[in-house]
């Protein structure tokens, strides 16, 4: 590949050192960025390396939130994104006008009624797009999470990125009907210390929103618990006890019938927390859009 020189003289850059600095500032992680660009670690750092001799100085600095850009490295990132807008255009093999691999992270729910149904419509239209999904429940991490957006429940607290409100739903009370021939109907908030409650394991998310649901309600005498909210809902279907879910899971379900609705029910939304080196990213703002 041929090589980029900033100036007139000096060593000249290598494009896909470029690119390699790219995925990095986008990812936070030289581990992740390797990933994606289908390297190893030693040749993402050896890239790096060899980006800041030729230019002649740091392009990212270490800290506790990953690995950043340098006030030389910001420099750099728009020539980077030339580089790889340019390289798209080219593809010979695809029409799609976006290209390249873009990494999710959000729950399990959200993937299976959400995301998953939207990016594969997307990959119909932009075939040279990539996905990666990572299920998990958890708070946006203040620190470099290896991926380009994270889907939250509950407005992200990371200061060095950009938040997004993408849907709003409630959480609420829900038992099988052939449960409740058993047990009965509660009829106030303090009766369901009868019940076994089914909702997730305790302190296992330390997300805010879900676990004051959980907090807004008396202790079961007994629990099933899991850290898959599928599993909640199972369990609730098959006579467990009564669960914690979430509207769109249980709307529909034959099985269930909403219990205490006037006395329980706790709105909840998801929002997306993405770094600004990964908005810049045409291929991430056209997920965002179809999330």
């Amino acid at each position: 590949m041929a090589s980029y020189a900033p100036g007139s003289s000096g060593p000249q850059i290598a494009p896909e050192d470029l690119l390699t600095l790219l995925a990095v500032a986008r990812l936070g992680k030289f581990t992740a960025a390797a990933h994606s660009l289908g390297l190893n670690h030693t040749t993402v750092s050896r890239r790096i390396a060899a980006l800041e001799k030729a230019y002649g100085d740091r392009v990212l600095v270490a800290s506790p939130d990953g690995w950043e850009l340098s006030a030389a490295g910001r420099q750099l990132l728009p020539i980077a994104e030339d580089i790889e807008a340019a390289l798209g255009r080219i593809d010979a093999h695809s029409n799609s006008a976006l290209s390249g691999t873009i990494r999710l992270a959000c729950p399990q729910a959200f993937a299976l009624e959400y995301a998953v149904p939207a990016l594969t419509e997307l990959q119909e239209h932009h075939p040279g797009l990539q996905i990666e999904l990572i299920t998990a429940t958890q708070r946006a991490r203040q620190y470099r999470s290896g991926v380009d957006i994270e889907i939250v429940v509950g407005r992200p607290d990371a200061p060095r990125s950009i938040a997004k409100h993408i849907r709003d739903y409630r959480l609420q009370l829900y038992a099988s009907q052939d449960y409740i021939a058993s047990h009965a109907m509660p009829q106030s908030l303090d009766d369901l210390s009868d019940h076994r409650m089914v909702y997730y394991i305790e302190n296992s998310l330390r997300v805010d929103d879900l676990d004051e649901a959980a907090d807004a309600l008396p202790r079961g005498k007994g629990f099933f618990r899991s850290t898959s909210v599928h599993a909640h809902v199972l369990a609730t279907s098959l006579g467990a006890g009564i669960g914690i879910l979430p509207d769109f899971l249980a709307h529909g379900n034959s099985r269930l019938v909403q219990v205490l609705p006037e006395l329980f029910s706790k709105q909840v939304s998801y929002w997306a927390s993405v770094r600004h080196e990964s908005l810049r990213n045409a291929g991430v703002r056209k997920v965002l859009e179809s999330l």
